[in-house]
């Protein structure tokens, strides 16, 4: 009889199931942490339950949104500080939701590798509920894939996805109308949109990762991990004042992009761009660049991560909110009549 091949498991093949178990162990605590009324069932499940009456809905509208963090992953795991990443994962998901009136319920994440290492993996998934936590969602599930020959040594990727509920009739947006004033919150930073250019820009510098900042404390590389900005509580203390028309989350394609996508037909914003201060990242940014103005309000939030459209009669109300809540909210502009498009006055450098 020919020999019979010595068996083979499937940690032979690359896939570690022991360190799979024991990074659901680890997250455990963390996700516990974040439970809020309505999670009915924690991790370990085929799925996470959870009950919108429980948490206080009469006729609700469910809104999903779901999202990445982009080319900022490169920077976190060439630093090996990948401890934010998850903030960032949970902000571009329930920073969208809350655009629709919505209040984020819980949230699930995707992590992939080719290799686990539930260290850093842990890591993630600890900021992930941190991210939740500042949210008010609960970390009600998700899935780790270990897929050797995926990736290379050391990467991964991840992905997030976010539910969240408004009562029937109030989600955004409303009419905008002419006269609205727009309330822009002030942003942490890059948040997560734009590292291409970001990475090449640094590249171009010949600055390493590990290199004084040249616009803050502390490395290059540890400023520009600065996590997204979480508005979801502000926002949704704001939208209980009522007279918020609309809320645009500014993202890839920076206020130029996003803000058209919450008007009414008929209107346009006017936008002075030195109505707030703009973070030293981006002077230093464009400085190096040469990036021109329009570009750079086309990729990045330029210090403005969030803007509310709201009735004039008021917009001073929503900014004592805002403000109370710990927001720098400035007055950016107003609405007039047009053809939907962004119109700036004023420089940003």
């Amino acid at each position: 009889m020919p020999d019979r091949p010595n068996p083979m498991t499937y940690a032979d093949a690359g896939v570690d199931i022991d360190a799979g178990e024991a990074l659901v162990d680890r997250i455990k605590p963390a996700a516990r942490s974040t439970d809020r009324q309505g999670v009915v069932a924690g991790l370990g499940g085929f799925g996470g339950l959870f009950d919108l009456r429980a948490a206080g809905f009469d006729d609700p509208v469910l809104v999903a949104a779901t999202d990445g963090v982009g080319t900022k992953l490169r920077i976190a795991i060439d630093t090996g500080n990948v401890g934010t990443v998850g903030i960032d994962l949970v902000a571009m998901c329930v920073n969208d939701l809350v655009c629709q009136g919505a209040e984020p319920l819980f949230f699930l994440d995707y992590f992939a590798t080719g290799k686990l290492d539930v260290d850093n993996a842990a890591q993630v998934v600890e900021g992930i509920a941190t991210g939740c936590s500042e949210a008010g969602c609960a970390l009600i599930g998700g899935e780790t894939a270990e897929m050797p020959g995926m990736y290379p040594p050391g990467d991964f990727d991840l992905a997030g996805f976010a539910v969240g509920a408004a009562e029937r009739g109030t989600l955004l947006p409303q009419p905008t109308e002419i006269g609205d004033v727009l309330i822009g919150l002030a942003s942490s930073g890059v948040h997560s949109n734009g590292y291409s250019l970001v990475r090449r820009i640094v590249e171009q510098s010949g600055l390493g990762w590990d290199a004084p900042c040249p616009f803050a404390e502390g490395p290059l590389g540890a400023a520009l991990l600065t996590p997204t900005r979480i508005y979801v509580k502000p926002a949704l203390a704001a939208l209980r004042c009522g007279g918020v028309h609309a809320i645009a989350h500014i993202t890839g394609g920076g206020l130029s992009e996003n803000l058209p996508r919450v008007l009414s037909k008929g209107v346009s914003a006017e936008i002075d761009l030195e109505s707030w201060t703009l973070p030293g990242v981006f002077r230093w940014l464009g400085g190096q660049s040469g990036l021109a103005q329009a570009e750079a309000l086309r990729t990045f939030n330029c210090g403005v991560g969030l803007v509310l459209v709201v009735n004039p009669e008021k917009a001073d109300l929503v900014r004592g909110v805002l403000a109370d809540a710990g927001e720098d909210a400035y007055e950016i502009g107003r609405l007039s009549d047009g053809d939907g498009t962004v119109h700036y006055s004023g420089a940003l450098w």
